[in-house]
């Protein structure tokens, strides 16, 4: 593979490979597919691309491998588009850790949510309430394997993609700080890009342009019509040799405060990631700030397996912090331009399905602009349609995965009694197991595809949450516990509805 790093020398170099594309991306800066940003999602489109026979330059700021404290879980739905893109080999030797499901801890009782065991076979059932039991039964006779993700060193992973795109021999990879925009003056179609190579000004060309520049994308203002959400931070910190209360379980801690998720990324590493929404009054400077409300809030509050090590990272010091927001998706209206990945959509990162939606959006790319449908990336009316139906039919898994990490965060960090109870309605309904486990887990794992599964469990939480206060109140103060039950029932409404509604505006 071509690679570029730093500015070019001041004579040309004549590429040692003959192929027409190669000499065209090198020493015009020209190619079919014109990608910014080497990180999940573009590296991966990158090689997509570049297998179809398109010819690609994939630009990054920097190459060297990023240190992030989010995007170290992948669920079983961005497990199998993996496998679907032939990208599967990257999850190996990067010590990654598999996930088997979840385990909840409620004000110290923990409930296991395990993925479950037959969600890829059935997630287009025709009966969406219902994962399948005879077709579970198979899959145990069978011995078939249960859905697996993976936890790993986000740094690790990308460099694994990026290696990947290196080795293809119709991808050119260049270091390079993209600053704006090349457009036709007469059409407004983008064509390219202006950046700095080197500390020198340079341009590089495409039929297609996509920016996939991440979460602080500098784009987006320009082609998005949405703004970034964020009301609240993650504040991550990297523990050594943590004693999970379930080994190979993603854990979530449920207290008085927001919650806590810990997670295995290594061998002898675990992430604790911390949500501390904006303007909490115990992480103020005379409280300590958001070190001191970890100390004296969230530490008494974790499993007594977690406290040790969790306490040690916190005197080390090594703190970081990764803001929570909520971008709800467009379409794409400006000729020769695709946004994509968090530039273009984000959630929550509670339950982990950024790099899901990434990868199944690559998935749907590879078909939907595939040479077979559309020849020349530089028939825009052609793009622009493809792109439409891609807007849409992502939303069978998207909508699914960004509606549940918002509302279940609304009630993962509930702090008005209406949330509360909802809180508690939802982790009743993980006790009781069954289709009450199996339906949300599938849906988390990006496997259950059915945003009315969604819908069901969801109000079938709230109508349990309702039912745990009526019947817990006593006798003489059913009437009040009835009001409050409306009051519940229309938070969880408020909770639901508006990102129902973003995704159906959008």
């Amino acid at each position: 593979m071509p690679f570029m790093l730093d500015s070019p020398p001041p004579t040309p170099i004549e590429p040692a490979n003959s192929d027409p594309n190669n000499i065209r991306r090198i020493a015009h800066h020209e190619s079919d597919v014109l990608v910014v940003g080497a990180g999940i999602l573009g590296s991966a489109l990158a090689v997509t691309f570049a297998r179809q026979g398109r010819s690609v330059i994939l630009l990054e700021r920097s190459l060297k491998e990023p240190d992030r404290i989010v995007g170290e879980l992948l669920q079983p739905g961005g497990v199998e588009a993996l496998k679907k893109l032939g990208l599967a080999q990257c999850l190996e030797q990067i010590d990654a850790i598999r996930v088997e499901g979840y385990e909840v801890i409620y004000y110290g009782t923990g409930v296991a949510i395990p993925y479950p065991d037959n969600a890829i076979e059935n997630s287009n059932s025709r009966r969406p309430f219902e994962v399948g039991k005879e077709k579970a039964k198979n899959c145990r006779d069978n011995n078939q394997a249960r859905p697996e993700g993976r936890s790993f060193h986000h740094g690790r992973f990308i460099q694994k993609l990026r290696e990947t795109a290196m080795r293809e021999p119709n991808v050119t990879i260049v270091e390079s700080t993209v600053t704006g925009t090349v457009k036709n003056g007469w059409t407004g179609q983008v064509v390219g890009v202006e950046c700095m190579t080197g500390g020198e000004p340079d341009a590089y060309f495409g039929q297609l342009t996509v920016m996939a520049d991440g979460y602080a994308s500098r784009f987006r203002k320009e082609y998005i019509p949405h703004t970034p959400v964020s009301r609240s931070k993650f504040w991550g910190l990297e523990l050594i040799d943590a004693d999970l209360p379930r080994p190979l379980h993603g854990h979530v801690v449920l207290g008085e405060g927001a919650p806590v998720l810990l997670y295995q990324i290594g061998t002898r590493e675990t992430r604790a990631l911390v949500d501390v929404p904006d303007g909490l009054h115990s992480t103020s400077t005379v409280k300590g700030g958001v070190k001191g409300h970890l100390r004296d809030v969230v530490l008494p509050s974790l499993p007594d397996s977690i406290k040790p090590s969790f306490a040690n990272a916190l005197e080390a010091g090594k703190l970081r912090s990764m803001p929570n927001s909520f971008l709800p998706p467009s379409t794409n209206r400006t000729p020769g331009i695709v946004i994509l990945g968090d530039a273009m959509n984000m959630r929550h990162p509670l339950t982990g399905g950024g790099m899901t939606v990434a990868f199944n959006d690559v998935v749907l790319l590879r078909d939907l602009l595939s040479p077979e449908k559309v020849l020349d990336l530089g028939n825009t009316r052609l793009v622009r349609q493809q792109m439409k139906t891609f807007h849409w039919r992502r939303k069978h898994l998207t909508s699914v995965i960004n509606i549940l990490a918002q509302a279940l965060y609304s009630l993962f960090a509930a702090n008005d009694p209406q949330l509360k109870a909802l809180q508690l309605g939802c982790f009743r309904y993980f006790q009781r197991g069954g289709q009450c486990v199996d339906g949300p887990v599938g849906l988390l794992a990006g496997i259950i595809r059915q945003p009315i599964v969604l819908f069901y469990h969801f109000f079938a939480v709230a109508l349990l949450a309702i039912w745990l206060t009526v019947s817990q109140s006593p006798f003489w103060k059913r009437p009040l516990a009835l009001l409050s039950s409306i009051g519940i029932f229309w938070k969880a409404c408020l909770v639901i509805f508006p990102f129902i509604f973003s995704e159906i505006r959008s």
